[in-house]
């Protein structure tokens, strides 16, 4: 995806995108749950259950150079209308969750602002599928951090909780990705 400037479709030389995951949770996905106007538009609005992993690549990319993880905003579908399991399942497979959820704490390491889940693609179906390189890390907020939820938050007001984006993706390629760890990036 590309910045739009008087019309056109433009990424400025040398641009990066690699935000916190605070920044991803304070910013990002707190002012599209709000919703509030995003100064930069760069991450889009996808449904993971129709996409495969390969397909976002093209779908989400920011710029004309090479990437390595992809952002985008996603909703949560249920996997039976009355249950409360979230449907991971795509035509051609399915993402499984790896581990315990984690805790995203602000920069000052005082209030948790969200949670990380972070899951792997099987190719085929469950229980028989097999592993893939790619890595989703799924951020959600914590209910005292969604703008609405809490009187205290800034972004909170009279906007109505947009619920059509509950969590921001990060998928990434494990193949050709070089595990980061500096900008508090997932590793």
């Amino acid at each position: 995806m590309s910045i739009s400037v008087n019309g056109q479709s433009v990424v400025p030389p040398g641009f990066r995108f690699h935000p916190t995951e605070e920044e991803l949770l304070t910013y990002y996905l707190a002012k599209k749950v709000a919703p509030q106007r995003i100064d930069l538009d760069v991450i889009r609005d996808v449904d993971l259950t129709k996409l495969e992993p390969w397909d976002i690549q093209e779908l989400c990319r920011i710029g004309t150079g090479p990437q390595n993880d992809w952002y985008l905003f996603s909703h949560k579908d249920k996997k039976y209308p009355t249950g409360t399991r979230t449907n991971r399942a795509t035509a051609a497979g399915f993402w499984k969750a790896t581990g315990r959820d984690k805790a995203i704490y602000s920069a000052a390491g005082s209030s948790r602002i969200g949670m990380r889940k972070t899951l792997v693609f099987y190719k085929g179906r469950a229980p028989h599928g097999h592993k893939s390189d790619w890595i989703m890390h799924e951020y959600r907020l914590d209910d005292a951090a969604t703008p609405g939820n809490n009187p205290g938050n800034p972004a909170a007001g009279n906007a109505p909780y947009y619920s059509g984006a509950s969590s921001l993706v990060v998928v990434e390629n494990g193949d050709t990705h070089d595990i980061m760890q500096s900008n508090g990036r997932p590793t």
